[in-house]
């Protein structure tokens, strides 16, 4: 399985559980790792045929951007099934971060995947 993938996504997000969480923006970071076939774009060498990255980067800013997720679960949920759906990945793997959100902690959140991870493209 190949895998096309993003690191460290910072983003401002309306996140968490308590009121003064409802307020403000928070720092957030995603990590995406999404299965796709890599043959036909190394060997035709044109961005169509690839899993492009950053239109799933943007796609997951716009998802952080349009509602408030009282967890990280829900969000990181969302990304999965909406990247899965739209870009028809057949895996992925999200992590979710709220970097300082727990006292002596870098970061806390969660990891997830979804849909087959051994999955094999057809030849």
């Amino acid at each position: 399985m190949d895998i096309v993938y993003v690191r460290d996504l910072k983003l401002d997000a309306r996140i968490g559980i308590y009121e003064w969480e409802k307020r403000i923006f928070q720092k957030i970071r995603v990590d995406l790792e999404m299965a796709w076939d890599n043959r036909l774009p190394a060997n035709s060498d044109n961005i169509k045929d690839t899993l492009n990255y950053k239109t799933a980067a943007k796609r997951v800013k716009a998802l952080v951007d349009a509602d408030h997720y009282e967890l990280v679960e829900r969000l990181a949920e969302t990304i999965a099934s909406t990247l899965m759906q739209e870009l028809q990945i057949p895996w992925i793997q999200v992590t979710v971060g709220k970097p300082g959100a727990v006292h002596g902690s870098s970061e806390v959140g969660v990891r997830i995947e979804r849909g087959n991870r051994a999955w094999q493209p057809s030849i």
